[in-house]
């Protein structure tokens, strides 16, 4: 009997289980009364020539010359100036009237009027700073009496699944609830610091700026893109993490722009291929390719270094470490570890600013004594030692050593990785090239280490990267 009654209560345990996991909420109701009045509609408005846009395209002569003609001056505007204008999104973040919205909702615009959800005021807004990169603006109204805000929450918290709302004024139609759930996290568009949280709560045009909250009221995101192919919501929306916005606001609100971090590298991932190339246990990491003047030249590293390690914290990849030179502190020295030949080595790298680096480069890139001008064919590719004619051919500077790619097999490993003729071979094995010779012997090197791949440094039109290529092919031509 004692055996029939546990059974019953650890099914009845398990069944109270499976429904706490299906339980939702039973309406946002409450929510959406709460936080809505920081949420706010902006229109915007700007001046623009009609001559400006796309006109028909009419043969000289043409009979419908004089209809387009007249068609496009109708009402005597001709290419007058005029007046055009847009919507979007935002939220109060303090009670004196900040407010935050996308860079793309206010950019260019020379009056922006804010609009509350209880229709009490329109109150017009100044910019106080901008950054394209993470496409966030804070604004700035004057109000007579306290403003409602809304407060931002961590972001990093947000489990794939979670519930979370979306408010905003989408298609123009005004304010507006929409619910869904947080369907991925970590996502990358197209800039250099994105960090999107990715939601099927519905978000249309005009949603743009406007906050994505979680259960707790909280905002965790800031609604910025759709995935669409007709421009319509089909449950593919993105919002820019609320880990990021805070940074960005905070230095907007103190400085009036940003202030990001500069280590002066160009970086490119780790493949399984490179790794193993400089004996690396796994593909982790940063790979440098160039050191241009700057911080990191000033500190010690070099092309060839995987920075495995940036101020205490492991990096795994290009992403990772873009973000956190970005988010840290003008002037601090941070230690940066780096795997170099073999063997790690933690230099000290007091880093700049990025916005006044001139010629700055992103931080990512996906993508001597000569023997004559003897010709080799190695791995696929026939090589020439770099002298006076090739320099100026290549527009190379004076110093520029290294064997140049004047034909490749369109079959071999080397035309899959991407090298083309033309291209500047500069390093092999993480040692520098002068001539035919230098990559043989780098190549004997490689083959008594037992490695399976050669590690290329490449350049081409100046831009540095580098290409693992396998040993094997080589010992078969």
């Amino acid at each position: 009997m004692r055996a029939l009654a546990l059974t019953i209560l650890a099914t009845l345990l398990v069944l109270m289980q499976a429904l706490a996991a299906q339980a939702r909420p039973e309406s946002f109701a409450d929510l959406a009364e709460k936080f809505s009045p920081a949420v706010v509609n902006i229109t915007t408005s700007t001046v623009v020539s009609t001559g400006t846009g796309p006109s028909p395209v009419v043969p000289k002569g043409s009979p419908f010359e004089d209809f387009f003609r007249e068609f496009r001056d109708r009402g005597g505007q001709g290419d007058r100036p005029r007046r055009t204008s847009a919507l979007g999104s935002g939220f109060v973040i303090s009670e004196d009237g900040y407010i935050v919205t996308n860079n793309h909702v206010i950019e260019a615009a020379d009056e922006i009027i804010i609009e509350f959800y209880d229709n009490s005021a329109e109150l017009e807004a100044e910019v106080v700073g901008t950054d394209p990169k993470t496409d966030i603006a804070l604004l700035k109204v004057k109000a007579e009496h306290p403003l409602p805000f809304v407060t931002f929450g961590d972001s990093d918290t947000a489990r794939v699944g979670d519930w979370v709302i979306a408010m905003g004024n989408p298609l123009g139609q005004g304010f507006s609830v929409t619910a869904g759930i947080v369907s991925a996290r970590n996502r990358a568009l197209s800039g250099t610091y994105d960090d999107y949280i990715q939601t099927d709560a519905s978000i249309n045009r005009g949603n743009s700026g406007g906050p994505l909250f979680n259960m707790d009221g909280e905002v965790i995101g800031v609604n910025t893109a759709i995935l669409s192919p007709n421009g319509g919501s089909i449950g593919i929306g993105f919002s820019m993490a609320s880990n990021v916005v805070t940074r960005v606001v905070s230095q907007l609100q103190e400085f009036g722009e940003t202030r990001r971090g500069w280590l002066g590298v160009r970086i490119q991932d780790v493949t399984e291929d490179v790794a193993e190339a400089i004996g690396l246990d796994e593909p982790m990491g940063a790979l440098v390719t160039d050191v241009p003047e700057g911080p990191a030249a000033e500190a010690g590293l070099e092309a060839g270094d995987v920075i495995t390690s940036f101020d205490g914290k492991e990096v795994r990849d290009t992403r990772g470490l873009v973000r956190r030179v970005g988010d840290a502190e003008v002037g601090k020295t941070v230690r940066v570890v780096v795997f170099r030949d073999g063997e790690t080595k933690t230099l000290k790298v007091t880093l700049g600013r990025r916005e006044e680096a001139e010629g700055a480069v992103p931080a990512v890139q996906p993508d001597g004594g000569q023997d004559g001008m003897a010709e080799t064919t190695m791995m696929g590719m026939t090589l020439v030692p770099l002298d006076d004619e090739l320099r100026g051919q290549l527009d190379l500077a004076d110093n520029a050593e290294g064997l140049v790619v004047t034909d490749i097999d369109e079959l071999s490993e080397a035309y899959e990785k991407g090298l083309r003729a033309g291209d500047l071979i500069t390093e092999a094995g993480q040692q520098k090239l002068s001539g035919p010779a230098d990559l043989s012997a780098r190549v004997e090197d490689a083959r008594e280490a037992g490695r399976k791949s050669i590690l290329l440094l490449v350049r081409r039109a100046g831009e540095p990267r580098f290409v693992a290529l396998s040993l094997e092919q080589d010992k078969d031509e």
